[in-house]
């Protein structure tokens, strides 16, 4: 089997310079997008979002848009791919579900969960749904008291950790 790499490059772009797919068939939940800016708060931006550059020069989006409006005018990693429109399409129709098909190994993800940590609500809510779903013993996370996480949740929807920018939420 013949494997074309179709990355072109890596470019670090204003998120709101990405023109969105317009055939982007994924919506995120609250529970998603407070998950993600849960993430970025604790770790900040670890992967890139797809693109392909249109014939006006303009990047558009095949997989990130929610990063994409999380991060506003902050720069995102973008890794632009040399494909047309209907390989993006097709990337934009099987990228996820592809990673979606991934099987959960209960015993390896409930020793993994057992190692993270987190303060946050919103990925403490995401991981133990995970656990449940994959038939692993939720995290025993330390419990924050309601103050407290108004407080953690304010400064995560607003100011990145790692470079201080404020996220728009």
């Amino acid at each position: 089997m013949k494997i074309r790499d179709r990355i072109v490059e890596l470019r670090r772009v204003p998120a709101s310079q990405l023109a969105p797919n317009p055939r982007n068939w994924r919506r995120h939940p609250k529970a998603q997008a407070d998950a993600l800016r849960g993430v970025l708060a604790e770790i900040g931006i670890a992967g890139a979002v797809l693109a392909r550059e249109r014939e006006d020069g303009v990047l558009e989006l095949i997989d990130g848009h929610l990063r994409v409006e999380t991060l506003g005018d902050r720069e995102v990693p973008v890794l632009v791919l040399d494909v047309d429109e209907a390989e993006a399409l097709k990337i934009l129709a099987t990228h996820d579900p592809l990673a979606a098909m991934a099987e959960a190994d209960p015993a390896l993800l409930d020793d993994l969960l057992r190692e993270v940590e987190t303060s946050n609500a919103s990925l403490k809510a995401m991981l133990d749904e995970l656990a449940k779903e994959s038939g692993s013993s939720p995290p025993d996370f330390e419990p924050v008291s309601e103050h407290e996480q108004s407080k953690l949740d304010e400064k995560a929807a607003t100011t990145c950790p790692e470079c201080g920018h404020v996220f728009q939420s």
